[in-house]
């Protein structure tokens, strides 16, 4: 499930999986695969921190909220609106509550979750940029270090429900590892906090 993360501009927002079966990520009315979220923090952790950085990241975004949908409607099989609820038709909330973990292969579903999305979004450029004063710019969202490294944190454990049987995606091992080479003062203690 998502969570509610404090950025400095627009207060509290929404980041997280939405969808166990999925690992499509949301931050607000931006979606992306996690895949692709762990790819570009492995290319900024790549990165040294001497300089401004900005990196340019193709997602989609629902500007409409009734496009979105109703996750908690959609999680109790009561209404299925927008995107969302189109995936929960889908792959519904699971019956036995012990069930509600991430699935670490729900990149095989996003063919799928793909061609529901494209019904209700456009394309659109996400742009990431380290600022100086040690603060992250993800769209129009303002975040400091704490809670960039919250982001990552959350990704890695797999949200809310966390990944089923503590098995983690490649990609989510890969990010992990670059993060812990970097030299990028924007990642370290990612994992030591």
């Amino acid at each position: 499930m998502p969570l509610s993360f404090k950025s400095e501009n627009h207060g509290n927002i929404a980041f997280g999986f939405f969808n166990i079966e999925s690992d499509m990520l949301l931050l607000e009315n931006y979606f992306f695969f996690a895949d692709k979220f762990c790819e570009w923090i492995t290319q900024m952790a790549n990165k040294d921190d001497t300089e401004l950085k900005t990196f340019n990241y193709k997602v989609h975004t629902i500007a409409n909220p009734e496009d979105i949908g109703d996750l908690m409607g959609a999680i109790h099989g009561i209404r299925f609106t927008g995107f969302i609820g189109k995936i929960y038709k889908i792959f519904p909330f699971p019956e036995a509550p012990e069930d509600f973990k991430q699935n670490p292969e729900g990149f095989n579903t996003q063919k799928t979750v793909k061609e529901k999305i494209d019904r209700f979004s456009k394309q659109t450029e996400l742009i990431i940029i380290f600022l100086k004063k040690e603060k992250i710019k993800f769209g129009p969202y303002l975040f400091d270090i704490p809670v960039f490294h919250k982001l990552i944190r959350y990704v890695w454990q797999g949200g809310y429900p966390r990944w089923k049987d503590e098995i983690r995606p490649q990609y989510v091992l890969d990010m992990k590892k670059a993060i812990q080479k970097s030299r990028n003062i924007f990642f370290k203690g990612v994992f030591s906090s």
